[in-house]
């Protein structure tokens, strides 16, 4: 979502009509994260801007994606403080989970931002909001709604929607996506979740706290792009709750059943048959770039998204593509970043380029997996001459006395001890990687973090005390001991 403070300041400029046409300097496609942002962004730098929107306003961010999924979180993490809290001394207990009380936390948290994302809030900034499907007429001119629009520079900012995996009989078999799944009033039975990325993960677990019984499958292993002893730390949690999973599991079919769903998966002699209430497909994300148009723009695409060089520009010059149809990494603060680069493209005119070098993101499950630049296993393709230090929460004196001791900062450094890549599995640990993102853009060496001061006690010690113990072998080894020993002997 925008997070463009709104300045009082003249007169916006506003797009103006000339025979039939609507003129403006920066036409945006989308009303999500990334279009809003464009948007708010321009029209208070003083561009005449246009901004166009089928659905929703906030996109898939607000209304389906990052806000109700992290209110189901939380309303799943109340529940676990309940159910766990006999560890402290105090009466824990299976709680009264109400659903439709849930469904409507999730909604009023919803729409408490909305307004912050509302057509209203927009054309007060200048913006000229169009509530209708655009499609692109030419290579410098967009229809919608009956109104044809000229614009300097064109944003695709479409996003992305639910990918269908290609299983025998799902089409015909009722499931949910994260487009439906926070739409439920009442607690499914038992929930099948295929897909074991970030959203089938954070919902497997949410579900599971609030009361249903959860099995999560996946044709390969959980979170792939991730540390693999960070994922081995989740993984752990999840079976301890009872979820059940199925990793490297090929599904064969699905079907409805008779009192919900069925998926069919590859056993060892015969089939495995799941069933379940409802069945949550969480097997990643598509381009929305159906319907735009793109080609009597000669804009191209590939199934990835529209095909952006390093300033996001698409092979029409006028026109750029940023968020999860620029065919990129798919997250919310990608968007937002993306917005920057445009603006500061299609309206200064300077080359701004995308560097995905200190990329961070965060798996929002209990305890929070978050990452930022590479990965040990990246590193070492690169050609990186990598070395690794490890922190586990347990040495944690905050951890331990919240009882959440399970988890680790591990942290890769090339030769000489700069930083490239950051994961910490822990409570808050998305609070906690951004010093990591910081440090990776400003390509600063660990002793940088080493040498900071960070408060006691606090979760965020175990930065600093991975980053110290890449000193330990030579400040604790023999050749210190021997220094130590002469300048003592030496000193009055």
């Amino acid at each position: 979502m925008d997070a463009t403070p709104q300045t009082h300041q003249a007169a916006p400029r506003r797009a103006v009509a000339r025979d039939g046409v609507l003129n403006a300097d920066l036409c945006v496609i989308g009303a999500g994260s990334g279009g809003l942002s464009v948007a708010a962004g321009a029209a208070q730098m003083g561009a005449s801007v246009v901004l166009i929107e089928k659905h929703l306003m906030g996109g898939d961010c607000l209304n389906t994606g990052c806000v109700p999924s992290k209110a189901l979180i939380a309303a799943a993490h109340a529940a676990q403080v309940v159910r766990s809290a006999g560890r402290f001394g105090v009466n824990g207990h299976e709680p009264s989970v109400d659903f439709a009380r849930v469904h409507g936390h999730v909604h009023g948290v919803i729409g408490a931002i909305a307004p912050h994302d509302s057509v209203e809030r927009f054309e007060g900034l200048g913006v000229t909001v169009i509530r209708a499907a655009g499609r692109f007429t030419g290579t410098a001119e967009v229809e919608a709604g009956g109104t044809r629009i000229r614009a300097r520079r064109f944003v695709v900012a479409t996003g992305s929607s639910a990918a269908v995996p290609p299983v025998p009989g799902l089409s015909e078999t009722p499931f949910l996506t994260n487009e439906t799944v926070f739409h439920l009033t009442e607690r499914p039975g038992h929930l099948l979740v295929l897909g074991g990325g970030p959203i089938g993960i954070e919902m497997a677990q949410a579900f599971r706290r609030l009361g249903a019984a959860v099995t999560l499958v996946d044709r390969g292993q959980i979170l792939p792009k991730d540390e693999p002893e960070a994922v081995a730390i989740l993984r752990a949690r999840l079976l301890d709750e009872g979820i059940a999973l199925h990793e490297g599991a090929e599904v064969l079919g699905a079907r409805r059943a008779a009192n919900g769903v069925e998926l069919e998966l590859r056993g060892t002699d015969r089939p495995l048959v799941l069933a379940g209430t409802h069945l949550l497909v969480a097997a990643g994300r598509r381009p929305v770039t159906q319907g735009l148009g793109l080609e009597a723009a000669g804009i191209a695409t590939t199934p990835r998204g529209i095909t952006v060089d390093a300033r996001l520009r698409s092979s029409n010059r006028r026109v750029f593509a940023i968020g999860d149809v620029a065919g990129g990494p798919q997250f919310t603060h990608i968007a937002g970043y993306h917005a920057g680069i445009v603006i500061r493209n299609a309206l200064f005119g300077l080359p701004a380029k995308v560097d995905y070098a200190a990329l961070p993101w965060v798996t929002y499950a209990d305890p929070e997996l978050a990452h930022a630049g590479l990965t040990e296993a990246a590193a070492r393709e690169a050609g990186h001459e990598v070395s690794v230090l490890s922190q586990p929460l347990s040495g944690n004196d905050r951890a331990q006395a919240e009882r959440e001791t399970e988890g680790l900062a591990k942290i890769v450094l090339s030769r000489g001890g700069r930083i490239l890549g950051a994961t910490i599995v822990a409570p808050r640990a998305g609070e906690m990687i951004g010093l990591w993102g910081l440090a990776i853009q400003k390509r600063m060496k660990i002793g940088a973090i080493a040498a900071s001061l960070a408060p006691y006690p606090t979760l965020s010690e175990i930065s600093k005390r991975a980053a110290g113990s890449f000193y330990t072998p030579t400040l604790f080894g023999p050749r210190t001991r021997r220094l130590v020993g002469l300048v003592q002997r030496l000193l009055p």
